[in-house]
């Protein structure tokens, strides 16, 4: 069983074939697919599943903690699964891949409080971009 299967069902959610299909497509590691890339995936797994079906279950799951929905660029919108550690995102300018980076540090602590003009931080995201192997290949 998937990580994402195992932490939906430890919230008690119910899992019903369209809700595991959609988790079982979002399974693995540097995983950001798009709602439509999801749905193209199920639909091979499970031929009745509906579009909106897919985006209603990808939204309780983020509503759940238990995905991120990711916006590096003006993009679609993708769906990381990888909620329950923390992480950045490293993404290529050209076509749009993103792998999940683990640097070390704590980016909140790195944050000055002069630098902090009264906020209470209370979350982080950072997005490093760059040209991937692939496309670097192909310059």
């Amino acid at each position: 069983m998937s990580d994402l299967l195992e932490r939906l069902r430890g919230r008690g959610w119910r899992m019903t074939a369209q809700r595991r299909v959609v988790a079982e497509v979002l399974d693995g590691d540097h995983v950001h697919l798009t709602a439509d890339e999801v749905h193209a995936r199920a639909v091979s797994r499970l031929p009745e599943i509906s579009r909106a079906t897919v985006y209603n279950t990808l939204g309780e799951m983020v509503s759940l903690g238990e995905v991120l929905e990711v916006s590096t660029d003006r993009r679609a919108k993708r769906y990381d699964p990888n909620a329950h550690r923390p992480h950045h995102h490293l993404v290529c300018a050209r076509c749009g891949a993103i792998r999940d980076v683990h640097p070390a540090g704590n980016p909140l602590a790195d944050l000055p409080a002069d630098e902090r003009y009264g906020f209470t931080v209370s979350d982080v995201e950072v997005t490093y971009r760059g040209i991937c192997p692939t496309c670097a290949a192909t310059a």
